[in-house]
């Protein structure tokens, strides 16, 4: 029977509101973790927003050059910039607090900026001709209102400048250029001059020059240089140089951690300040000085060995220049850190130990207080931090601060006791993978055993193990009520207790394994809000360094997790716990280029390959039994397969695909899970057209830059053939090109001045998304060239002698999309039967989920459907594709620099999990087809039981009644049959 055509009219007009995401679970099935990165240590600071507030917020520049505020109480975000406005996070970068004033101020790469303090609005930027070195603010003397301007050092073809910028608009006041080729190095100020302080020399070994400037002009006053060529030799070499203080220093140490060097800035002399020794030896000096004008000229040193460390504060008198210790700190074992915190002339230091926090005053050695250092977890050891000390009464202080630990998570402490947790460690996550939790193999082991032995053997076994399952009685019993509750009342999952990961009935909870560049992996359970299961430090680099992870392998059945780095590193953890259960040191002899998940006779691995494309050579039994595609060196695509001798197996080049132009940038299969419910497509008249469904296909993209073009090539892995290709030109290369590839359809998205594959429509520029979808034959109920074979091959398509390759027929149309799409993904169900859906990342920082119908290239171009068409579930074509709201996966959240999305199928067929990493982690669940195999949050469960109880109360009540009713009746009846 047909349905009528206003009925189905009807139902296509309430689709996008079937689609939408219910309201009572926005913010609940999903979860956000906002991150900045690894706080650096001397660009983290206590700031006033507002000049007449005494709140202050957590002002921090990441490693990621991401600048934002944390309110200190909650440890909640406030905003964030990223000063890069490229969709990169490159390292480095400089920001300054404005004292006084609510302007924050940054400079990185090409670029300095000032910011609203408050809410993170941009105020001014301004190009800079070169490279940022340093950044700093220029104080005054006088009481004026006017901004406080800036001093902007950079970088410009080896020789440094130093600008002058107006606080208020960013103008340049005036600039002063180095010719002498010194390496730029700092900039600082004492408010009567501006001193500009370089490297002079060559590599192997620096003096330290200082120009003296004059503040108003920036004309140089004078120049002079300090001897220390024997032990400056990077950049690192030089401790501090101070800025923004009544006495600016430059200081050093000697080659044997002996002496520390010290310099006034202004003055040519230099102080040596001998260093204590320790246990071991110094292997470490940091110096904390004030960075306010008003502050005492006080500073301290603080000096680490492999197993002590101690602290000494020295004095500065104005007056003559000199330099004398005023007093030391006791010496503590273990590492150790302290934090400076200034208030106007007071200068007060945070001291960190094993087991309590300190605080002394600059002034004297007396402990002003003291409180024993608690911690909820562990987070390793403290590594840096900053403070903020206050004076309450009396002799009372009060003291937090924000710390950066070894696990790389960003604590706050206030008076000793652990206020909040950022794990900022989990930003930059480079690739993820989802693991299941394993299921206990207790029982199957038990069952195994006692099917393998006498009958005797087993009655006993089994007899001793329900004995041993009585201890889980207890727990059992005493879970019973929150097991009814939670399936009486309304909620979702419960969280788990003590950290103890269980399998659900819905396969909703599972396990992402997330690998970042700083070398560490954590597990984060999906199922509940994304908390983290355990983090573990897996490729350990040096300082400034990263860790290139090229693959990750999760072995489900085993709860296994394989791991493989760009140098050679392997590394095997179990799932659940992060235990370690194998590693291997790096190789630098075989560097890996990438990885890849292959079958072989002892079941999958991840197979190493070379920057050339080569596997190298491979054990016998663990050959690949199937071809595999790489990247080679030259910009091609090469398909291997392995021929086996005695021991080894060796890859042989099978076919090679390179462009005729340009470079490739992207290369993208089928996901491993793809499973297809329907072989073809029903069209209204009952007719099918049959998919094209070739496991063995891959989407490469190809751009050329100098013809500003792009070309979409589809192949077939097994021969090496082009079975489709589409060329777009004035494609703008420098901005991403997103594709994605599922069943029998692809999709990409670029920016392109044409708009092919619709005549009807006029050219235009702009963000398009493209789509095509993958058929047999152009005539329904044909099934191609093949018919109806059973067995196809990629090699020989036909008995006919050199015959060429079946190719698909293609039916592609085009949309416009409002911005710019910089990642695609494609939603996956346990059996296919629901409707996919195209997951795009965009340029907004959100997460846009385009329903596959919207998609269909088949949709009437301008015409209204017919009723065949309108049965077949086709709507008329419209150019645009709007970001509807309500399919937006991460409603009004910024999810930042995501770098992909993966998706999972749960249990139930409607569900498919995601999960986007990159700087943010964003996790959730869709249902594009809605849930139609589980009832909602909303469903009153409790007004279901109670009618149910109250109809069973009736019954037992009336049911005597009733009976005694109808009992004479029946006496009655029984006479008249007689």
């Amino acid at each position: 029977m047909q349905l009528p055509s206003s009925l189905l009219c009807l139902a296509l007009s309430i689709f996008p509101r079937v689609l939408a995401v219910f309201a009572d679970e926005a913010y609940s099935v999903d979860y956000h973790h906002e991150l900045l990165g690894i706080p650096l240590p001397q660009f983290t600071v206590f700031h006033r927003p507002r000049r007449d507030d005494k709140a202050t917020l957590l002002y921090t520049l990441s490693d990621l050059g991401i600048l934002g505020a944390v309110n200190p109480g909650t440890g909640k975000l406030v905003w964030r910039q990223p000063l890069s406005k490229d969709g990169n996070f490159p390292k480095g970068g400089f920001m300054r607090p404005v004292e006084g004033e609510s302007t924050i101020i940054s400079a990185l790469e090409h670029e300095a900026s000032a910011w609203d303090a408050m809410s993170g609005r941009l105020i001014w930027t301004n190009k800079l001709g070169g490279r940022a070195v340093d950044l700093e603010v220029m104080e005054s003397v006088s009481a004026t209102q006017e901004p406080k301007d800036l001093l902007v050092l950079y970088e410009d073809a080896g020789k440094g400048n130093l600008r002058r910028l107006k606080g208020a608009s960013g103008d340049v006041v005036w600039e002063y250029k180095d010719t002498s080729g010194d390496v730029p190095l700092q900039v600082s100020t004492n408010v009567m001059n501006v001193f500009l302080v370089s490297l002079h020399g060559a590599r192997g070994g620096y003096n330290l020059k200082v120009t003296t400037l004059d503040p108003v002009t920036g004309k140089k006053i004078t120049e002079y240089t300090l001897n220390a060529k024997a032990d400056i030799h990077a950049v690192e070499d030089v401790l501090l140089v101070g800025a923004n203080s009544a006495a600016p220093i430059v200081a050093w140490t000697s080659k044997d951690m002996r002496t520390l060097k010290v310099n006034l800035l202004g003055k040519t002399g230099e102080h040596a300040l001998p260093l204590k020794d320790l246990h071991g030896g110094i292997k470490k000096v940091t110096i904390h000085a004030p960075h306010l004008v008003q502050s005492q000229p006080h500073f301290l040193v603080h000096s680490h060995s492999e197993s002590h460390n101690q602290a000494d504060v020295y004095h500065i008198d104005l007056a003559s220049g000199s330099i004398n210790k005023a007093y030391e700190l006791p010496k503590y074992g273990g590492s150790g850190i302290i934090a400076l915190s200034c208030q106007d002339a007071n200068v007060y230091f945070t001291r960190f130990t094993e087991d309590e926090v300190i605080v002394v005053s600059s002034a004297s050695h007396g402990v002003l207080g003291r409180w024993p250092l608690k911690l909820e977890k562990a987070h390793g050891q403290l590594i840096h931090g900053v403070s903020e000390v206050v004076h309450r009464s009396g002799d009372t202080y009060a003291v937090r601060s924000a710390a950066v630990t070894s696990e790389d998570d960003w604590v706050l402490v206030r008076n000793g006791a652990e206020a909040w947790t950022r794990p900022e460690g989990l930003s930059d996550a480079v690739t993820a993978r989802w693991a299941e939790i394993p299921e206990s193999e207790t029982l199957v082991e038990a069952l195994q055993a006692e099917a393998h032995s006498n009958p005797l053997q087993a009655y006993k076994h089994r007899v001793h193990r329900h004995i041993h399952d009585l201890q889980h009685l207890p727990a059992y019993l005493q879970a019973l009520p929150n097991r009814f509750l939670s399936s009486v009342l309304p909620g979702d999952i419960a969280a788990p207790k003590d950290g103890v990961l269980v399998r659900d009935s819905f396969g909703l909870n599972k396990l992402v394994i997330v690998a970042t560049r700083r070398g560490r992996v954590y597990a984060l359970d999906a199922g509940h809000q994304g908390r983290i299961v355990w983090s573990r430090k897996v490729f350990h680099t040096a300082e400034g360094e990263v860790s290139d992870v090229k693959g990750i392998y999760v072995e489900k059945a085993k709860g296994l997790v394989m791991i493989r780095s760009s140098d050679g590193d392997f590394t095997t953890l179990n799932t659940t716990t992060g235990e370690s259960i194998e590693s291997s040191m790096p190789d630098a002899s075989r560097p890996v280029h990438n990885t890849a998940v292959v079958d072989s006779q002892m079941g999958q691995w991840l197979l190493p390959i070379g920057a050339d494309g080569n596997p190298g050579e491979i054990p016998r039994t663990w050959a690949p039994k199937h071809p595999l595609v790489v990247r080679g060196s030259n910009e091609e695509i090469k398909g291997l397969r392995f021929e086996e001798d005695e021991t080894k197996v060796a890859s042989v080049t099978a076919w090679t695909f390179k462009p005729d132009e340009g470079q490739i940038v992207d290369v993208v299969a089928r996901p491993a899970h793809d499973p297809v419910a329907s072989i073809g497509r029903v069209l209204g008249d009952r007719s099918v057209l049959y998919k094209y469904l070739n496991p063995n296909i891959i989407l490469v993209t190809t751009v050329s830059h100098m013809s500003s073009t792009a070309s979409i090539y589809l192949l077939d892995t097994v021969s090496g053939e082009i079975l489709h290709a589409a060329h777009h030109e004035g494609v703008d290369t420098r901005q991403p090109i997103a594709s994605a590839l599922s069943e029998n359809w692809f999709a990409y998205s670029l920016w392109s001045d044409l708009q092919p594959g619709n005549d009807t429509l006029p050219s235009a520029k702009g963000y398009q998304l493209f789509i095509s979808e993958l058929f047999e034959s152009s005539s329904p109920n044909d099934r191609g060239p093949l018919g109806d074979s059973s067995n196809t091959s990629s090699l020989f398509p036909s008995e006919i002698p050199n015959s060429e390759p079946a190719l698909p027929y293609v039916i592609t149309q085009s949309f416009i999309v409002p911005e710019q799409i910089t990642h695609m993904s494609v939603t996956q169900t346990r059996q296919g039967i629901t409707i996919r859906q195209l997951l795009c990342v965009l340029a907004s920082n959100s997460i846009f989920g385009i329903p596959r119908p919207i998609l269909d290239p088949r949709r009437p171009v301008g015409r209204d459907p017919t009723a065949l068409e309108m049965e077949e579930g086709l709507f008329r074509y419209q150019p645009v594709i709007d970001v509807d709201p309500k399919l937006v996966l991460t409603h009004k959240r910024e999810v930042m620099g995501i770098k992909d999305v993966i998706t999972s199928a749960a249990v139930l067929e409607s569900t498919s999990l995601v999960f986007a990493y990159g700087v943010d982690i964003f996790g959730t669940r869709v249902a594009p087809s809605a849930a139609f195999d589980i009832l909602g949050k909303g469903f009153g469960k409790l007004s279901l039981v109670a009618t149910v109880v109250a109809l069973w109360v009736g019954v037992v009540v009336l049911a005597p009644m009733v009976s005694s009713r109808l009992r004479p009746w029946v006496g009655v009846e029984m006479l008249t049959c007689v």
